[in-house]
Formats: structure tokens, sequence, C-alpha cells
């Protein structure tokens, strides 16, 4: 890109001049300005993963319009109140006045200001008011996050109605796109080779890029499995472990119960991710590290947990309003260690200092998913590595697998009569049930978690697996979560084989010595003798005669004497008994 093209801009407007000129852009975000200042479109759709660098681009496009006189106004419109402000601070450091304050009430903006920042939700509610201010001057529209477009049957018109006069509209997102079908609001639609329509974006730059040039953090996936135990609605009680081939009901009600605070799951996650935060602060000092929860009620008990666990209060974020977006501030300034927050962390909040995250939510959309991890990956410097702890279902393992891929927003789906109604209320109701102060338990009636017990299963890097099923707190855990906080890449790939390896080794050695094997078998029994306790209460038959069923269906001798394949394969067969399968 010439320097010409990337930076000139009239005498008229010297802060923003000092700014263009002082500022070193990303070779994305040069490529990016580049093309969007060589095309002048009505309407620009940037791409580029969290952390990449949207805010900076978006407000470089602002003040070489502004610089060149082709706008005379800019308005910002966000998903969230605090991100109106993030905006706003934002273009104040590139000379560019934004009143995050603006409310449909005032009518009019301040002419002391070069523009507003607005919500969707606020647009939507009066988009004629909104649509007269962007005819009474020429006005660049950034829609930040614009599938947030389409959040509301009503709101896709809304937009379009309010922003349709924009001299210039430039549309950000960094998520895949929503899974329904409604079309998202001045975003571009071009048939692929099947003839669906498929969003069409005029620059992507994405995670894999990103993390090529430096941009962003690699990502350790640490996955927890474990043995999990619940009453359901009917009153019967099912064990099943997270991780295992499942139906999909059960996985749910097994995740459910990992969450749940009571259990010994949550605890030893947050154990270990409190370990993996000391770590890395050993490198990255000010560290910080978020637990993102489904609802009010687990954020709390989260955040009790770990003050118990460290000592310090976690700073607890429930909800969007003007209280929450100062403790983010806050938080985001300190060197205080967790953060636990429901949803509205897991979009466009730039707190640059997470490094460590808890997935403890249930939500399993590829968009929420995405979302949360990107508050983990923005990089400061080369070298920091993100840590994000999961629960090991399915789901979300392959959300993880599939991190560096592009998606496009696929319009032209099929979609059964009803089913598109039942898309939209899924998106819908997140927020609310996110800010609901009832607990995941009440949303699902009688369901009861009853016991959760957590299991270090393996690393994800890279789309590949590393590390050995082994007990929370074990040396084999301590492995991971002791790598250091400052590695590159290949350094990360290196280090991850390096562990397996060892690791291979010394579970090799460790079976060849008689008590090691005594160890396994005995905690094999007592995982068994779990399971027909279980199903004993469930059945209300004798454990013995439980285990006499269990001897007769598999074969072999009494459980003192049964080898660990025959102790397995009972194992395997009183968990098909908990979902019907005799």
């Amino acid at each position: 890109m010439s320097t010409a093209a990337a930076s000139h801009l009239p005498p008229a407007f010297p802060e923003r001049a000092a700014w263009g000129t002082a500022s070193k852009l990303r070779a994305w975000q040069a490529a990016a300005l580049e093309q969007y200042l060589r095309e002048g479109p009505q309407d620009f759709l940037a791409v580029a993963t969290p952390g990449a660098g949207k805010t900076t681009f978006a407000l470089r496009v602002a003040t070489e319009l502004l610089g060149r006189g082709i706008i005379d106004r800019v308005t910002i419109v966000a998903p969230t109140e605090h991100l109106k402000t993030q905006w706003a601070d934002a273009a104040a450091r590139v000379g560019i006045n934004i009143d995050p304050k603006f409310t449909n009430a005032m009518g009019r903006h301040n002419t002391e200001f070069d523009g507003v920042a607005l919500t969707y939700a606020g647009v939507a509610s009066k988009p004629l008011l909104h649509r007269a201010r962007t005819e009474a001057a020429r006005t660049l529209v950034i829609l930040d996050e614009v599938h947030h477009g389409g959040d509301n049957l009503s709101w896709g018109d809304a937009i379009r109605e309010a922003f349709e006069p924009a001299a210039r509209r430039l549309c950000l997102t960094g998520t895949p796109f929503r899974s329904d079908t409604s079309p998202i609001p001045f975003v571009r639609y071009e048939e692929d080779r099947a003839g669906v329509r498929r969003s069409a974006s005029d620059y992507a730059y994405g995670y894999a890029e990103a993390l090529r040039d430096g941009v962003v953090r690699p990502v350790l996936f640490l996955a927890y499995s474990g043995a999990m135990r619940w009453r359901t609605r009917a009153g019967d009680e099912v064990a099943a472990r997270l991780g295992e081939p499942l139906t999909k009901d059960l996985t749910a009600q097994a995740w459910r119960t990992a969450l749940d605070a009571k259990g010994e799951w949550i605890p030893s996650v947050l154990a270990a991710a409190d370990k993996r935060l000391s770590e890395v602060r050993r490198h990255v000092p000010d560290a910080g590290a978020l637990v993102i929860a489904s609802d009010q009620t687990n954020a709390r008990h989260y955040a009790k947990i770990l003050h118990a666990l460290t000592g310090e209060k976690p700073t607890v974020v429930l909800s969007d309003d003007a209280g929450a977006s100062g403790r983010i501030e806050e938080f985001s300034q300190s060197d205080s260690r967790w953060m636990v927050a429901v949803r509205m962390v897991s979009e466009g909040v730039d707190v640059p200092r997470l490094c460590v995250g808890v997935y403890a939510t249930s939500t399993s959309t590829p968009l929420f998913f995405a979302q949360a991890v990107g508050r983990f990956v923005r990089a400061r410097r080369r070298g920091e590595v993100a840590s994000v702890f999961l629960p090991n279902v399915p789901v979300i393992m392959e959300h993880a697998a599939r991190l560096e891929e592009q998606r496009d927003h696929a319009l032209d789906k099929v979609v059964k009569p009803g089913e598109e109604e039942n898309l939209w209320a899924a998106e819908d109701q997140l927020v609310a049930e996110a800010n609901s102060t009832r607990s995941t338990a009440d949303l699902e009636g009688t369901f009861e978690a009853l016991e959760s017990v957590a299991e270090f299963d393996h690393v994800l890097f890279d789309a590949q697996q590393f590390g050995l099923n082994a007990e929370s707190g074990s040396a084999e855990e301590e492995e991971y979560l002791g790598l250091p906080g400052l590695l590159e890449p290949d350094q990360v790939a290196t280090l991850l084989r390096e562990r397996q390896a060892s690791q291979k080794g010394s579970t090799k050695r460790a079976a060849d010595a008689p008590i090691a094997a005594h160890r396994a078998l005995a905690a094999q029994r007592k995982e068994l003798n779990s399971l027909v306790s279980a199903y004993a209460r469930k059945t209300g038959a004798p454990h013995g005669v439980v285990h006499n069923d269990l001897r007769r269906t598999c074969g072999g001798p009494a459980l003192e004497q049964a080898s660990s394949e025959q102790v397995q394969e009972r194992i395997e067969k009183i968990r098909a008994w908990f979902v019907g399968r005799r």
C-alpha cells in the first residue's frame, strides 16, 4: 500500500492527520484500508477474527472519509451499552468525538460531537428517528458485529429502514454468522455451486492467518471429563461419564451435572485453571482469568468457590448495566486474578490481559463459542498463550477443533415448517436465560445434579489431541498446567509432543509394575460399585442382585476374581442399562 493511500489527510483535520501518519497499521488493516479507499463502496463487510483489530481498522476508515470530505458524521451501532463507551473511548484517541450517552429521547445529538454510538435495540425501537438523523448529514454507519442486525425478526427491517440513506456503511464481524436463514442488512449474498446463497465478505482475516502473523494468541483447550450422577424429572437416578458416547439428552444432563456448583467437577476445574493462571503469571504478571457462567445463580456460586480457593474476591458481572460496565473496566485496568460473568462478556468486551478462561456454560452454538474464545486470543506481545478449560462435550470439542475455519452465513438452508421460529427463539432466549436469577436446574424442571467428579482428559491444540486421561490433581495433569505462559505456536506443539511421549513412556513402565496394575483394578472396581449402587437405587433391586445380573450377562468370576477387562465389560454393560439398552 502506498503511503499516500494509507495516510494522506488534508490539513483541515490536524488531529486526525497526526494520528494517520503516526499510527502503524497491521498488515491486514493496511491491505483492507487500501482496498476500501480504492473501491469506495457504499457497503463493505470486513470479517476479522476477534482480537485482530477491527475497531482500529474501522476508525481509520472513518478518519479518512472525514478528512476527504466524503462524510460529515459517524454513527456506530454496537451490541451492548458497554461497547458504546468502548467505541467512544477508542474514537477519542484518534480525534473523533463520539457521544455514547445519546438516547432516542434526545432526538438530535450535541453538535460538539462528530457522531453517536447506539445499540441495535435502540435503533430498532425508533428506526424513523435514526433515518431522519442519517438523512440530515452525510453519514458513515459502522455496524459492529453486524450479525446482531438479525437478532429479532423485526430488527433487520428496522436497521435497513434507519440506515438505507447512509452515504457509507461499514459492516464488521469477528465470528461465524447466525444459524437462522434471515438475511442480515447490508450484507451481500452470493450463490455457491450447490445453489446456496452465502454471505460474501469484502475482506476476510481469519484466526489461522492472525496466528501466523502473531496478531492473536495460540489457544490451548484443556478438556475435562469425569463421572456424573443425577436424578431426572421422573425421579430416576442416572450415572454416566462426561466425554463418552451418549444420547443427546444424556449428554446435556451430564453436562449440566458437571456445571453444578455443589459437585466436585467445577471446584476441581476452577482449581486447575487457577494453577494454570499462576503459571502464566510467572511470565505475564498481570494475566487475568474469566469464568463464563450459564446464569446469575451459578456465577455467584463460582465466585464463592474462587474466593475460597484464592483468598481474593473475583469481579462478578451479572448484567449489562452501567455498574457492570464499570466493573469490567476496573478489572481490565487492574491486576486482579478472576472475573466471573454471564453472556454479556462473551462478545466485543476488550480485556486484553485475559489469558485463562473456563467455559462453564451449557450454551453450545458455534457463534457463542467463537465469541467466548475471542475474549482470550487478543495478543499484546508475541508468545502469549491462551488457555481455555472446557467440559469434554462432543459439540464443544468440535467447535474447538474447528477454530481456524472460516464460516459464512448460509441463507438458503433447508428449514422444516415451523423450524425457523424455533431457530429464532433459541438464539433470542440465550440472553434472557443468561440474565435470569434462576439456575439451570430450575429451568429444567425437577432435574437434580447429585454427584460429579472431574478428570483431566486431554489438551487440544491445532486440532490435535495431547495427553492421557488422568485424575484431577495428578502429576500428569500438572505437566500440562505447568506449560510456560510465553511460547511461540511451534514451541507449544513441540512441548506438547514431548509431554505426551514422556507420559506414554511412564504409563507403559507403570503398567508393568504389579502395584500400579493393582491400583488401576481397584479404581475400576470402585467405579463399578458406584454404578451398581446408583442403579440399585434407581430400580429398587439389592446391590447383590445387580452384581449377579451383570455377572450372568457378561460372564466371568465374582468381582473379586474378575480381570480388568471383565470389570470394564461390566461397567460398559451397566451404563447401557441406565439408558434402557439391555
